[in-house]
């Protein structure tokens, strides 16, 4: 990192988090009643996947950082099989069958009735007409036996779906294009020849790597009050992209359960090489070691100017979220930390004897006694140059973002879907809006079972009414305000790659410096 004096130490996370999918509307099958863009379909891919890419790969093998479903109780087994008529599966939902969210017939209605397939293609594809940039686009299932296929691929949004219902994977996962079509990788004569071309950007926040000063909840658990540091973390995060590189299209997904994810969709993001995602990456990192090392964040001075406005964007949310929602010093051990971080061996015993004096003094009041004490004359050498610093290192290993660097690093790198269902919570991956980004509520984001008693409990009005009787299903249910959002960010994605002058001037842009 540009900014640290600490020894390049990479995370060791490969986090890649769990993933589902859901599928289109009942009413107009390809979701083509919306008044945008069509698509068009072209030859179908054969259904059926490669033997050799199903290999039975266990999960734990794959990735560090697979959820463990442990964690949530486990659901009562439907003995009624739902039908394959949308119609009758929501009917046979009636909200008093503890479901699971993996269940293959809840997934195959999710994946019928709610998936944004449309948009899901236009997005990847950046056009309403099949492009390579869909056709050789890699996806990756897991199969509910826990066989992991890779390398799939397929050339037009319905083909995707068909594959999709045919399978019912419990997750899947997005990866580059390629130099040529995925499957047909083992036929290439030169083996080098099959490599990946473009891959959007992407950045991973986890609650689980802020366990050592969240105070409310730990591993998978998550609420309101932890959220803030997520809150924190994409302020921090996007302002950077969009005012230090002049990134445009970023969207941010909820992850499901407990963390969220970047993807940095413009076209001069996807067409980054290795070496230029890991310069951005390390520009954004800051906090390094893990849970049981020392101090977090070792900075040259003066501050980076992107450190700077990071202060200033995350200092309120230091005082409410930090020291007063979490307080993070309440106990001993984890106030013995914070005086770790102060450079003045006088000062921290004037500290360590006030604080042991009054065992529950909130962590407000022990913020507030350094500056107090400092200026009492507790330690008579005390650099107060070198404490303000030390104070600001502090507030930046508390709120700045934990990213899981090696998410952006690799343009190969894959991960999951938006619009996927979450199997342990059964929270739909929807994405985040960051202009109402404070109002977001992890928990109240729709869940599976909701949506079938939603849609089961929806009722038209006035019969009479065409557009009424012409709605798909997910505008019927509380999935609707973000397949909008996500409509939107395609629609302007499309607009942006169809420009002329923005088109050229980016073909025409050889380089990045950093």
């Amino acid at each position: 990192m540009p900014h640290s004096v600490s020894p390049d130490v990479d995370s060791q996370n490969t986090a890649t988090e769990e993933t589902m999918t859901d599928a289109p509307a009942q009413n107009g099958d390809s979701q083509a009643t919306d008044n945008d863009i069509t698509m068009a379909e072209t030859t179908p891919l054969p259904a059926a996947a490669d033997e050799e890419d199903k290999k039975d790969v266990k999960l734990e093998d794959l990735f560090a950082d697979v959820d463990s479903d442990a964690e949530f109780p486990s659901s009562r087994p439907v003995e009624d099989k739902f039908s394959s008529s949308p119609a009758a599966a929501a009917s046979q939902f009636d909200g008093t069958v503890d479901i699971k969210a993996s269940d293959p017939e809840i997934l195959r209605i999710f994946y019928q009735r709610f998936f944004p397939w449309r948009y899901l293609f236009q997005w990847l594809n950046h056009s309403p007409t099949p492009t390579n940039d869909f056709a050789h686009r890699e996806f990756a299932f897991t199969l509910q036996s826990d066989i992991y296929l890779r390398y799939q691929s397929f050339p037009t949004s319905d083909l995707f779906r068909k594959d999709v219902l045919r399978q019912l994977p419990v997750r899947f996962e997005i990866g580059p294009v390629y130099t040529t079509n995925p499957r047909d990788r083992k036929t290439l004569r030169n083996s080098s020849a099959f490599k990946p071309l473009a891959k959007e950007l992407c950045f991973d926040i986890d609650l689980t790597d802020y366990d050592d000063i969240r105070t409310c909840c730990d591993k998978a658990n998550i609420c309101n009050r932890c959220w803030q540091f997520i809150t924190m973390a994409i302020k921090v995060v996007d302002v950077a992209l969009r005012e230090d590189f002049g990134f445009k299209h970023i969207m941010w997904v909820y992850s499901g359960r407990r963390g969220a994810h970047a993807w940095v969709c413009d076209k001069k993001a996807r067409t980054m090489d290795d070496q230029k995602r890991r310069a951005i990456a390390g520009y954004l990192e800051v906090i390094r070691g893990g849970a049981q090392s020392g101090k977090k964040v070792n900075l040259w001075r003066p501050l980076h100017p992107h450190l700077s406005r990071s202060l200033e964007i995350l200092a309120p949310h230091f005082q409410a979220d930090v020291l007063e929602s979490q307080d993070p010093w309440s106990e001993s051990d984890r106030a013995e930390h914070l005086l770790s971080l102060l450079p003045d061996k006088a000062l921290n015993d004037s500290l360590r004897k006030k604080w042991d004096s009054s065992p529950r003094r909130a962590s407000t009041s022990k913020w507030a006694d350094i500056d107090a004490l400092a200026k009492s004359g507790a330690s008579k050498n005390l650099d107060t140059k070198a404490l303000l610093e030390a104070k600001q290192d502090v507030v930046l290993e508390y709120t700045y973002p934990r990213l899981d660097i090696e998410v952006s690093k690799k343009l190969n790198h894959l991960l999951k879907s938006p619009f996927v269902v979450h199997p342990g919570t059964g929270r739909v991956c929807v994405p985040i809006d960051t202009r109402q980004l404070e109002d977001f509520d992890p928990l109240g984001v729709p869940t599976v079972q909701g949506l079938l008693e939603e849609i089961d409990s929806w009722k038209v009005k006035d019969e009479s009414d065409e557009k009424v009787k012409n709605l798909q299903d997910w505008e019927k249910t509380s999935l609707k305000p973000y397949v909008e959002y996500f409509r939107s960010f395609v629609l302007a994605l499309m607009k942006d790659e169809r420009d002329p002058k923005i088109k050229r001037e980016r073909d025409e842009s050889e380089a990045m410096e950093f």
